[in-house]
Formats: C-alpha cells, sequence, structure tokens
C-alpha cells in the first residue's frame, strides 16, 4: 500500500482539489481517498452540528461517500474517480482514538490520498505534499509542525514575494521542489510526474 498525504497551512487553499486533480490525473492507482476533519469543542463528530455531549461522547465518526453528486469534498474524491472515498471526523486532539478504524478501513488498498496535516502524527506517508497561499494569513499548527516533512510544496502563484503569515520559517522549504500552481488549476503535469516517480 502506498500512502500520500495532502495539507495545507489553511482553510480553502486548496488541498481537495490537489487531491480530487491527482486522483483524476492517476485514475490507474485505484485510489481509496479519505478527508480527516477535526471539530473544536462543542461541535459533535458525528454530524458537525453543535452537541452537548460529554468529552468522551461521539469522539469520532467514519462514514463511507456515496454520493457522487460533487457536492461535498468526499463526493469530489468520487467524482475525480476514486474507488472509495471516506470522511474521517474526531473532536480536536482525538484522531489518535480514530487511527486503529483509519488503519483497518485502508488495509489492503493499493494506493491512499488522505487530506490533513494532523495525521502525520500516526504515519509515515511515501510522499506528503502541502500547499502554500502566501496571500492567506493563517497558519495551522498542525501544517507548522510538519512543514519539514514535506516532499514537494504547492504554491499558489502571487504578486506577494514574502508571505502574509509570521513566526514560519521558509528555510524549512529550502530544497524541496515547488510547484506552482494557478487556480482554477490545482494539478500540473510536473506535480503529476513528481508523485509517480515518488509511488513507483
Amino acid at each position: 500500500m502506498a500512502v500520500v498525504v495532502i495539507g495545507g497551512h489553511s482553510r480553502s487553499v486548496g488541498k481537495t482539489s490537489v487531491v480530487a486533480g491527482l486522483i483524476a490525473a492517476l485514475p490507474e492507482r485505484n485510489w481509496t481517498a479519505m478527508k480527516i476533519t477535526q471539530y473544536g469543542h462543542g461541535v459533535c463528530s458525528v454530524n458537525g452540528e453543535s452537541c452537548g455531549c460529554a468529552t468522551t461522547d461521539h469522539t469520532m465518526a467514519i462514514t463511507e461517500e456515496r454520493d457522487r453528486s460533487g457536492e461535498s469534498d468526499t463526493s469530489r474524491f468520487l467524482v475525480a474517480g476514486a474507488a472509495r472515498s471516506l470522511w474521517v471526523r474526531t473532536k480536536q486532539g482525538y484522531l489518535a482514538e480514530a487511527m486503529p478504524e483509519v488503519r483497518r478501513r485502508i488495509a489492503g488498498a493499493p494506493h491512499v490520498i488522505i487530506e490533513s496535516n494532523s495525521v502525520m502524527r500516526f504515519l509515515r506517508p511515501d510522499l506528503y505534499l502541502t500547499v502554500l497561499d502566501y496571500n492567506t494569513e493563517d497558519f495551522k499548527d498542525s501544517a507548522r509542525e510538519y512543514l519539514d516533512r514535506a516532499h514537494g510544496v504547492i504554491v499558489h502563484e502571487s504578486e506577494i514575494k514574502k508571505p502574509r503569515w509570521n513566526q514560519v520559517s521558509l528555510k524549512l522549504l529550502e530544497g524541496k521542489p515547488l510547484f506552482p500552481i494557478t487556480p482554477p488549476e490545482y494539478v500540473t503535469a510536473e506535480m503529476v510526474s513528481f508523485v509517480e516517480q515518488a509511488l513507483g
């Protein structure tokens, strides 16, 4: 089994689009795709709604996507050509509790692609790519923690040459392959070739 993880420093930087684009570009890989979402305090992992459940209740939920409308992120993975698509939801800080079931669900899959930063704490993927947008100021702690482990960096083309985020050293990216993107195109031929080489 080969595992690819796609992370990013903030919401709405194109992680889902990169995952879907790679699935579509490499259909022969027979992907099992997974999105991991961690909810903050007061939001239930079962349905993503406000919840009064205790901290130890409803700490995780995993559902297999069946809808092919393309209206949700996991549905977009199916539309792109994934053989299976899973949505993992946990309360913030409880991903460890979901990992045994995550491993069980992906066991035997030839190729797995996961949208997440936090899963890097529990997996050593064959390839970890991170998406960065200099125009977006927010920088998740989980993205900062694993930035040095990225095998390649997907960077939004921008007139801004200096990122708007603070306290993140670009030295962590030195020597890593950079893949410039210009949305709505999130996957380039060079990126696809890099992934193919990494997976063998």
